[in-house]
């Protein structure tokens, strides 16, 4: 089956993205195979819709599952109008994602809250008493790797700006 992952790069050593419309990659991985296809979210930039831009990005490309970090309600309807399978808290790497998803540690769950908790928005662990351990862990893998990938970004701006 393939499935597909919001991320932060081009590759499968690439933190997942916390954010599933505002991703700068989604990569198909074909969870039998490993092998994957990286595309840049058309998507990442738009002033609104994004979410759905890249729900409709995704679900062209035949997959059967989304991992991601938090998907919004407007993509949410869009996977499910299209048989698409979401799985939101995915963290770490996209290939630790896929592999978790493949062990069962990910699983499918109902559409809760708006979108990353990002920009005064409030996600499901961002509710007191809403949000399970796993769901805050989860919530502050991505968030770190989210971090890492800032932090390489601003140094290599920094080295280039020289």
């Amino acid at each position: 089956m393939k499935v597909a992952v919001s991320a932060s790069g081009p590759d499968l050593s690439s933190p997942v993205d916390p954010r599933f419309g505002r991703c700068q990659y989604l990569a198909i991985v074909d969870t039998d195979t490993m092998e994957f296809e990286s595309i840049p979210n058309q998507a990442v930039s738009a002033a609104g819709g994004a979410g759905i831009s890249a729900a409709q990005q995704v679900v062209e490309k035949g997959v059967g599952a989304v991992l991601t970090g938090r998907c919004g309600p407007n993509a949410y309807q869009v996977f499910q109008a299209s048989g698409v399978e979401v799985v939101q808290g995915a963290a770490g790497t996209v290939e630790e994602a896929v592999q978790r998803y493949k062990s069962g540690e990910l699983t499918p769950g109902p559409q809760t809250g708006w979108g990353g908790g990002f920009f005064g928005r409030r996600s499901p662990a961002a509710q007191p008493g809403k949000a399970s351990l796993e769901e805050l862990q989860s919530e502050v893998q991505g968030l770190k790797a989210r971090l890492e990938k800032l932090t390489q970004t601003l140094e290599e701006l920094r080295r280039t700006s020289r």
